[in-house]
């Protein structure tokens, strides 16, 4: 369990290592889902997410942290592509 950690970790600082370093807050993020498939993806998050443990605020992470948390968490929640493209499209969706 540790490694895992480690690694989701070491995976969301070299990509957060990879973006541009001018702030990009104020662009939106391009969804590749349409607003219908982030309203599933909301529902997916508080249903499937919240089912193992409390939700996190989406805002308390960047764009690239919840890349890594998605990346760990999605299999445990056994959600498929979709409904993992899904619900990142609606935590990234959230405003701050």
């Amino acid at each position: 369990m540790k490694k895992l950690i480690a690694v989701a970790s070491f995976t969301a600082l070299l990509l957060a290592s990879c973006t541009p370093k001018a702030s990009t807050a104020t662009t939106p993020v391009a969804s590749k889902s349409t607003a219908e498939q982030i309203a599933q993806g909301k529902s997916i998050f508080e249903n499937s997410c919240g089912r193992c443990h409390k939700l996190p605020d989406p805002t308390s992470h960047t764009a690239v942290q919840w890349v890594g948390i998605m990346n760990w968490m999605a299999p445990k929640a056994k959600l498929t592509d979709e409904q993992h493209q899904w619900v990142y499209d609606y935590i990234v969706s959230v405003k701050k």
